[in-house]
């Protein structure tokens, strides 16, 4: 435990000191809500991840905790909203750091935070469908022999045999969204397709460069290397960026400092890859066999949220619960059913 969460938690102290020492209890504060609104927020994420990550191998696994952390906490956290930032207000990378440090409010026009809040119609629809991919690929999957809401999963699997049917649903989605909420149609459409087009090319390069032709998202198969591990890698990373979306642009609500927002983000994000560790190394998928299920259809359900969100704000502890109550609900189903083995054996 203490290897695992040792960096995690080392981060959390220095994080949650400096923030007391140059911003006084407030900013403290503000950075330990904004960990726990990170973690809560992605404990779906960590048992995704760990169900990707299992097919990787040591060396794989540790450049996700080394590499994988610097994208998370600067690139997602930190260069991601710049970014977006810089490129809806058009502004350079020096301008759009000045504004960020700037500040004020998310409702006062201009600022930091209401440009990016701005943004979000573009990023939550390449979000939305990139994981409403994800969720359609897993329960539309023919070759999927266990299901856990079977009275669902069954028939789901059946019309999956039709090739191509999650991009089908995933391009209706974006449609039904883009004419229902949208303010500007052909910019949110873009968005999705961009998100569209990101998942199938990732995900074609990992069916490519696998010897075995196994299903990308597959918690089974043989231990990946070279060019497969790579691809599965780069999958796993864009698969993180994903999930921190509604994070990102959420955590404005409760601060408008970046650097407060980075930290605390930051810290929560080292937790959720510490988390996927931890899963992988006790084999908890394994044991547990319909957590991986529990979290693809809060996946499922985040991506509705991210999607029904270009035009409806929802409150960050609806997307929370419902990412622990699937998670939770299938943690219990895997426990009644370990029982039941152990009876019969």
């Amino acid at each position: 435990m203490i290897r695992t969460f040792g960096w995690a938690l080392a981060s959390t102290i220095v994080a949650l000191a400096v923030a007391g020492i140059l911003g006084g209890s407030s900013a403290l504060a503000l950075v330990a809500i904004l960990i726990v609104l990170e973690i809560s927020l992605s404990f779906d994420n960590a048992v995704v991840n760990a169900a990707v990550l299992g097919r990787l191998s040591p060396f794989w696994q540790r450049l996700f905790l080394t590499i994988g952390v610097v994208v998370a906490v600067f690139g997602m956290r930190v260069l991601f909203p710049l970014v977006i930032v810089g490129i809806t207000a058009h502004l350079n990378p020096a301008q759009a750091f000045r504004l960020a440090r700037a500040g004020g409010p998310v409702d006062t026009p201009g600022t930091y935070a209401n440009v990016l809040a701005a943004a979000h119609p573009q990023i939550a629809a390449f979000g939305g469908v990139f994981l409403l991919m994800l969720f359609l690929d897993f329960v539309l999957n023919p070759a999927r022999e266990l299901h856990w809401l079977t009275w669902l999963e069954v028939p789901l699997a059946r019309i999956g045999r039709l090739k191509q049917l999650p991009v089908v649903f995933a391009v209706l989605a974006l449609v039904a969204v883009a004419e229902a909420f949208a303010d500007n149609v052909g910019t949110v459409m873009v968005a999705g397709s961009s998100g569209l087009i990101c998942y199938v090319l990732i995900h074609g390069l990992g069916e490519l460069f696998e010897a075995q032709g196994h299903d990308l998202t597959s918690g089974s198969g043989a231990v990946l290397v070279g060019r497969a591990a790579a691809a599965l890698f780069c999958y796993l990373e864009v698969l993180d960026a994903s999930f921190s979306l509604d994070g990102v642009i959420g955590a404005f609500a409760i601060s408008q400092n970046i650097f407060v927002i980075a930290a605390g983000l930051g810290v929560g994000a080292m937790y959720i890859r510490s988390l996927t560790v931890f899963l992988v190394r006790q084999k908890m998928l394994g044991r547990y066999v319909y957590l991986e299920h529990g979290a693809m259809w809060a996946i499922g359900a985040l991506s509705v949220i991210l999607l029904v969100s270009v035009g409806h704000e929802a409150p960050d502890v609806v997307t929370g619960l419902i990412g622990v109550g699937f998670i939770g609900m299938a943690f219990a189903s895997s426990l009644r059913r370990n029982r039941r083995r152990a009876v019969r054996a």
